[in-house]
């Protein structure tokens, strides 16, 4: 099992970048966060993830940042695993932080949701809740 991350350090990653997580398009308008506080912040909600959905059977890629395994059923060994959801920094901590949906990241360019059970992996999203500016 993985262990969690102190849930004040995920949420203190996550607000760092939240202007930036916030923008419906990353190149333009709000500056990127630096190296370093994307990281931390896609690495946390993604150990968070896999600390709320035990497992071995769905793994998370957020490259170049992380990869996580979760969500119990058959464990994956080798190879390419079955079941992945691969996403860009900023699509997974939208997605980590409540503000798209899994559904909503199908079919856009650089998104892989493959594998009869990768969908499961939204039962556990949010990883919490970021609100839009205005809520």
């Amino acid at each position: 099992m993985t262990k969690a991350p102190d849930p004040a350090a995920v949420h203190a990653a996550v607000a760092a970048c939240a202007d930036w997580i916030r923008s419906d398009d990353p190149e333009y308008g709000v500056a990127r966060p630096p190296r370093t506080a994307l990281a931390d912040a896609v690495r946390l909600t993604a150990r968070a993830l896999a600390a709320d959905a035990p497992g071995k059977s769905v793994e998370v890629r957020v490259p170049p940042f992380v990869a996580v395994q979760c969500v119990e059923g058959l464990r994956h060994t080798r190879g390419t695993p079955p079941n992945v959801v691969e996403c860009d920094p900023h699509s997974w901590l939208r997605l980590a932080c409540g503000l798209v949906a899994l559904d909503d990241l199908r079919g856009t360019p650089g998104i892989e949701v493959s594998g009869t059970r990768a969908d499961e992996i939204a039962r556990w999203l949010p990883v919490l809740h970021l609100s839009r500016p205005g809520e």
